[in-house]
């Protein structure tokens, strides 16, 4: 239980889920501290530096994890890697003095930084995946329903909801790729000491034995090493990891932006799911605020800051390592997950439970469809010989004029005035010009297109899968 008392961060029990907690939680970290110093041991002993008794003793406790003794030790000694190292030591007299030998912390830290960011790239990556397959779904459900596209916030020409709809699947599957990328390449910083030249080791294990040395170790750790580093692996690595889930905090940031425009009365034709016993505000009972999707875009906007403050940490980092970095990414690398974590849960939640109001979509449609509508008749005239510029200037006096009665609130008269104009008849029979002024099929491909990405979605996930 929380003590409400003391400051407690959101994202402690608010935002985030309790698998992605768990990954950046305290007893994660040391249970990882202690796996690679076994680790360290039970390759050591191959050189004959740790006694097979030892090696039993260590295993017998790397699992007990015992936080309040870690931080009392650590209110003495101020160091909170080495008081778990102590920790881990008192509960194995035979083998406690063996450990951590020929390490720095950072042989230790960074490598347990990077499997911890693995295992949250892999729930990031199961995540995404399940919100593009149920965008996938809605794709095809909604891939053949003509919209009002808007340009500039403005009515523009129709498209469909499934096609607006791979917008956002379409980078979101930009993203899952690049997030893949990155976690498939993602590297520690291995055992080399502290500045990366593996002296310490050299001294152990023989200079001549170092590269096979680290390659043990790698294996045992299922976890590929960089072969230069310094102190620490390389921060760059940080920036292109917080990078990549920036850009799809990114795409996240943009379909809520427009959903909780959409989502507005004054359009009304999309909604995130409103719970029957939702309170939208204190002051107004009638109001549904979109508070999914301006959560989405409040954390999002946090999350775009992270990327720059990795790109400080990578080139601020002097030489062979400074400690400027250490207090920050005790923050951002947790923050920087668990605000994406929450990003994909939430994201989830709203496609599944997304509203689709018909009923705003078509009158919408009736309302500004026929504007859209002069291009195809401005082409048809074109086509039947007459003048485009001449043309051009009529229809745009029977948008004018049209336009003033939407604003009063009446029926758009496009259609009925062009179907009265004889300049018009004059090129174009009177089924062809209200064929023309049927706007709904003036869609191009945009279906097709949207059941292809469907299609290019679920032919990817069942590869990954």
């Amino acid at each position: 239980m929380p003590d409400y008392k003391t400051y407690l961060s959101p994202f402690t029990w608010r935002y985030g889920s309790p698998e992605m907690r768990s990954i950046w939680s305290e007893v994660n970290k040391r249970g990882l501290w202690r796996r690679i110093w076994l680790t360290l041991a039970q390759v050591q002993s191959e050189y004959g530096l740790i006694k097979p008794e030892q090696l039993d003793e260590l295993r017998a406790r790397v699992n007990d994890v015992d936080v309040e003794r870690s931080l009392e030790i650590e209110s003495q000694i101020h160091h909170d890697l080495m008081a778990e190292l102590k920790a881990y030591a008192e509960t194995c007299p035979l083998a406690g003095g063996g450990l951590h030998l020929g390490a720095t912390s950072m042989d230790i830290e960074d490598n347990a930084d990077v499997l911890r960011m693995r295992q949250s790239l892999d729930l990031i990556l199961e995540k995404l995946g399940l919100l593009l397959a149920v965008l996938s779904d809605k794709i095809v459900d909604w891939a053949d329903l003509p919209i009002i596209a808007f340009t500039h916030l403005q009515p523009a020409e129709p498209s469909t909801l499934g096609y607006r709809l791979s917008q956002y699947a379409q980078d979101l599957l930009e993203d899952h790729r690049w997030i893949a990328a990155v976690r498939s390449g993602l590297r520690g910083k291995g055992f080399k000491g502290a500045v990366g030249t593996g002296a310490s080791y050299g001294e152990l294990v023989g200079n001549e034995n170092l590269s096979d040395f680290e390659a043990r170790l790698s294996a045992q750790l299922d976890l590929p090493f960089y072969p230069i580093a310094t102190q620490t692996y390389p921060r760059k690595q940080d920036y292109q990891v917080i990078s990549a889930l920036a850009s799809m905090g990114g795409a996240l940031y943009k379909f809520a932006f427009d959903l909780r425009i959409l989502q507005s009365p004054v359009i009304g034709e999309i909604a995130e799911p409103f719970g029957t016993k939702q309170v939208g505000s204190s002051a107004m009972p009638f109001k549904r605020n979109p508070i999914n999707a301006e959560k989405l875009d409040s954390l999002a906007r946090a999350l775009a800051q992270y990327p720059r403050l990795a790109w400080d940490n990578a080139a601020h980092s002097l030489l062979e390592r400074t400690l400027d970095d250490s207090a920050n990414r005790r923050t951002m690398l947790p923050e920087t997950f668990l605000i994406s974590d929450e990003l994909l849960s939430t994201a989830i939640k709203i496609i599944n439970g997304l509203r689709v109001n018909e009923e705003s979509i078509s009158r919408n449609l009736k309302t500004y469809g026929p504007f859209a509508a002069l291009e195809r008749v401005l082409m048809a005239l074109g086509k039947a010989g007459a003048d485009r510029q001449i043309m051009h200037e009529r229809l745009r006096e029977h948008a004018m004029e049209a336009w003033k009665a939407v604003q009063h609130g009446l029926e758009n008269p496009m259609t009925e005035r062009l179907v009265a104009d004889p300049d018009i008849l004059q090129y174009l029979d009177l089924d062809h010009l209200k064929e023309l002024m049927e706007v709904g099929q003036y869609l191009g491909d945009a279906a097709q297109r949207a059941h292809q990405l469907a299609t290019t979605i679920n032919s990817y996930l069942k590869e990954k899968s």
